[in-house]
């Protein structure tokens, strides 16, 4: 049996398990790419400018402008700041839309104003007393660390795409603080900018620090999503909603397939997307989200000592010999020839033969009849202890466990939706338990037999029916070749059933035996 994903997959395999490939298969480079990387590109510097006004700063909201005018009718000497939306209100005049534009521009505009109203002689001066240039240093996890020239109404963009964005490696989109004098002049979550132009207003100063945070928790969105990136999110706030709400899952989107990394083992899960949103993620968590139409696939779980998938999707009609070539197992740890399966309609089957057999056992309980005052006292105790025992039985759940031939590269078993294939890991001891003085585990011996085991745990207890001495293998069978005991192995010892009706013991050791077949459980029994 394979014990990578590295394995060549037959054409078989590729038609059932579509959306297991995807997994595999390495996603495209743009899928991995950083939320909001592509703002650096270079358009955050200020406009280009013609010759004529190339040593000029343009104007921007929350400029300072120093106007006069005199000579008119209204003489102005004021201090106006550009608003939000780019208007200056200009005494006399009124709002003019002044972002990106130059003073003498202005100037020029103001004097046209003028003169179309009569006062042709009139003198306008505007200018930017803040539009000295300034210099702004740019570290932590930028591109390029460095100092870098501006001026004070440029955005804090600007500085970041002149040092080259964020390195997408090491540096946060979220966590980006102007530093002035030790203190935090503001924080800048890029997000909120590129999904809806959010961006602090702040006018930078020389000597000023734009500090770029070190990356926070990054998950990877592919598949049926209208945005497919590496998502960052602040720490202990990256769960499944929070995925969703970046990303925007297309409609068609029913399920999400999510890989990452578990207690330093591989993890993969497969869950419809009303459970992925309660669900906490964790750094490096990659989310496959998948259009899955209703009844086209079937899930299946894998236990025991393997590493990678836990729990993956496989088209209806996969069967065991394909899914093998899949399951990654841990070739020091895992018994592969004692491999398993888990099924949900074997298990309804064994719960139902556990029923038939309990409403049987109770009829004979209640019917039988008495031939003194004293033999239906004893009948009565007896229903009692039944019941009890009958009500313990019916809350058994039984595995379903369908075993295998030893040799499964031969296994051409059809998969049901919901089945768990088991893979034990290697043991080298034996389990002794059920009615000995002192359960316990031993260390295997080739030369001991279950007998020598079962004196290792101390011997039988009275209630013990030594007749029935069974032995659980690692595959999930139940043998009474007490001889021939293997690694991995449970000997367990049945309670001898002791009744005034033959019938009810035969019906109790029925039941305790389809227990323990289906379940791997001695049932505990009341004193008859």
């Amino acid at each position: 049996m394979p014990t990578n994903r590295k394995n060549r997959m037959s054409p078989t395999f590729f038609r059932l398990f579509l959306l297991a490939l995807v997994l595999l298969a390495a996603s495209p480079a743009a899928a991995e790419r950083p939320y909001a990387e592509n703002l650096f590109q270079g358009n955050f510097s200020p406009q280009k400018q013609s010759a004529d006004n190339a040593s000029q700063p343009l104007m921007a909201p929350g400029d300072r402008v120093a106007l006069r005018i005199w000579g008119g009718p209204s003489p102005v000497d004021s201090m106006l700041t550009v608003g939000p939306d780019g208007l200056l209100d200009v005494p006399g005049v009124g709002s003019l839309p002044v972002a990106g534009m130059t003073c003498d521009r202005l100037t020029e505009i103001l004097r046209g104003k003028m003169a179309s109203g009569g006062h042709a002689d009139v003198q306008v001066h505007a200018s930017l007393p803040d539009a000295l240039p300034v210099a702004v240093f740019v570290t932590g996890g930028a591109a390029r660390p460095g100092r870098y020239a501006g001026f004070p109404s440029d955005p804090l963009l600007s500085f970041l795409d002149k040092a080259g964005g964020i390195d997408p490696t090491r540096g946060s989109y979220r966590d980006i603080r102007l530093m002035r004098g030790g203190s935090t002049v503001t924080s800048l979550d890029l997000y909120p900018f590129a999904r809806t132009g959010e961006l602090p207003t702040v006018r930078v100063q020389d000597g000023d620090t734009l500090v770029v945070g070190p990356r926070g928790p990054a998950i990877t969105a592919t598949g049926a999503v209208r945005t497919a990136a590496s998502f960052e999110f602040f720490k202990g706030r990256a769960t499944g909603a929070a995925l969703m709400d970046l990303a925007g899952p297309e409609r068609s989107a029913s399920h999400a397939v999510l890989t990452g990394t578990r207690k330093g083992a591989p993890y993969t899960t497969y869950l419809p997307l009303r459970e992925l949103r309660d669900l906490q993620l964790e750094d490096g968590d990659r989310v496959q989200f998948v259009a899955d139409a209703p009844g086209d696939t079937m899930m299946i779980e894998v236990q025991g000592a393997v590493r990678g998938a836990s729990r993956f999707p496989v088209r209806r009609g996969a069967r065991l010999a394909d899914v093998l070539h899949f399951i990654a197992v841990e070739p020091e740890r895992a018994q592969v020839d004692a491999l398993y399966i888990k099924r949900k309609s074997v298990a309804a089957r064994q719960k139902k033969a556990i029923a038939d057999s309990l409403r049987r056992l109770e009829e004979t309980a209640l019917t039988a009849a008495s031939a003194s005052t004293d033999e239906a006292a004893i009948r009565a105790r007896e229903a009692e202890m039944v019941s009890k025992f009958v009500e313990r039985a019916k809350a058994v759940e039984p595995e379903g466990v369908v075993v295998l031939d030893k040799d499964q590269g031969k296994v051409d078993l059809a998969l049901e939706d919901g089945d768990i294939i088991v893979i034990p890991p290697k043991s080298d001891v034996v389990l002794v338990s059920g009615e000995v003085m002192t359960p316990q585990a031993m260390l295997w011996s080739k030369k001991k037999d279950a007998e020598e085991y079962i004196r290792g745990a101390g011997g039988y207890t009275n209630r013990a029916d030594r007749s029935t001495v069974l032995v659980l293998r690692q595959n999930g069978s139940v043998s009474r070749d007490s001889d021939d005991i293997l690694p991995g192995d449970q000997i367990m010892i049945l309670p001898k059933v002791e009744s005034k009706s033959m019938q009810a013991v035969k019906d109790i050791s029925q039941v305790i035996m389809q227990v323990v077949v289906s379940a791997r459980l001695l049932l505990g029994l009341p004193s008859l």
